[in-house]
């Protein structure tokens, strides 16, 4: 035994304490007289035995719980890396903690996009400004000023040339990205304007608003040429199919339309969510298999060649729709909260969302399974992008900070 002479006289009590208070009185009798103690125990030893026991198995399960946890991290050490059962990039995903967190925003963001071409990213926010910032260096570049109320979404075109900005102030705002300047203005919406993005061709913006609508606007004129009507509500975001031959809106009025871009026709309603749907995706090409996959469908005969569109919502779901037969295939459940983002994974393995409840989470597409979940900011997760080929994640959030996630 290391016990010193004071401890053992203290064990000795607490033991003494113990058969007294469950009435083993023969034993404490001949305990007493072979431990040589006086026959009254003190008040303080009382229910020390069975306080110290207690808390000695608390500890070992929090030993226990630290050991898997440690082992979990070594492994992710190991095995995050490319190693060589890691190394297609297509296997990546963001990895705790995040590389730079990045504030000088003064209100909440709302959106975060990555540059297609250079290494910058754009975030803008309630406080009426777009930024621009490096994401592997993680400096600031520069402010975008020119809105009057919050910037609620930016795009860029495919070249990475223009930069198109919409605006709680019922403006859509197009900028030069090389010098920087607001090249026009575009009005014609009559209530908050929630969502803007570019046609493939770069020649049109499509923006969608508050005021139920979506409106097609052609770049060189900024006129609008096209106004999609149909939803009962705000029309929270829209999206463009890869060939631009489709668009797809969701809206507070719980469902998610599927448009021909060129006759304004709506092809499909889709209608499943049980609140507000918002935000979209189109799946790329290579998230098919993985799709089919988890839908049941990758026997020949059956399988399924989409467009496929995924949805998320504040009824904490996400769902997948074959657009071709307005047919929801599968629902991702796990969030705690609404669903603010999602994003697929370009190597079309993997989908991931921001959620109101502060995390961001890597969801297995054919196994249908939540499978990380990242504490990601201390308050809401509003968006979320991920590089098309280099291994970085972006999130914004109600804390007004942009956090940069490396993925390996």
């Amino acid at each position: 035994m290391v016990l010193s002479q004071r401890q053992k006289d203290e064990l000795n009590k607490a033991i003494a304490d113990y058969l007294l208070s469950n009435g083993f009185n023969s034993a404490l009798e001949h305990f007493q007289k072979e431990a040589g103690m006086p026959q009254e125990i003190e008040k303080k030893f009382s229910g020390l035995l069975e306080k110290r026991w207690t808390s000695v198995i608390r500890l070992q399960k929090k030993v226990m719980d630290l050991e898997t946890k440690l082992s979990e991290a070594e492994e992710e050490v190991n095995s995050g890396a490319p190693t060589r059962d890691r190394r297609s990039p297509g296997e990546w995903i963001p990895r705790p903690p995040e590389r730079y967190s990045l504030t000088g925003h003064r209100s909440p963001i709302t959106r975060v996009v990555f540059h297609p071409v250079f290494s910058v990213m754009v975030s803008c926010s309630e406080d009426a400004t777009i930024k621009v910032w490096d994401y592997e260096t993680g400096d600031y570049e520069r402010t975008l000023k020119g809105h009057t109320d919050s910037v609620q979404d930016v795009a860029f075109d495919n070249s990475g040339k223009y930069l198109v900005s919409c605006s709680a102030d019922m403006t859509i705002k197009l900028w030069d990205f090389n010098g920087y300047e607001c090249m026009k203005t575009m009005y014609g919406h009559d209530h908050n304007v929630s969502s803007v993005t570019f046609m493939p061709s770069g020649d049109f913006v499509v923006s969608s608003s508050r005021d139920k609508t979506i409106k097609m606007w052609e770049v060189s004129t900024g006129y609008c040429v096209k106004t999609y009507t149909g939803h009962r509500e705000w029309v929270r975001m829209v999206k463009v199919y890869q060939d631009g031959s489709l668009l797809a809106s969701c809206s507070n009025d719980q469902t998610v339309r599927v448009w021909v871009t060129a006759t304004k026709e709506c092809k499909a309603e889709l209608r499943e969510h049980e609140h507000v749907v918002e935000c979209i995706a189109w799946a790329p090409e290579s998230a098919q298999p993985a799709i089919n996959e988890a839908a049941g469908t990758e026997s020949k005969n059956a399988k399924r060649s989409g467009p496929f569109l995924l949805s998320g919502s504040r009824d904490k779901t996400m769902k997948m729709w074959d657009v071709s037969v307005g047919l929801c295939l599968f629902t991702l459940s796990g969030h705690d909260n609404w669903i603010r983002g999602v994003v697929f994974h370009p190597g079309g393995k993997y989908i991931l969302s921001a959620s109101d409840d502060k995390t961001i989470r890597v969801w297995d597409t054919q196994n249908k399974r939540n499978h990380k979940t990242l504490q990601a900011h201390p308050h809401f997760v509003t968006s979320i992008d991920m590089h098309r080929n280099s291994p970085f994640v972006i999130t914004g959030s109600v804390d007004q900070s942009v956090k940069v996630w490396e993925c390996r």
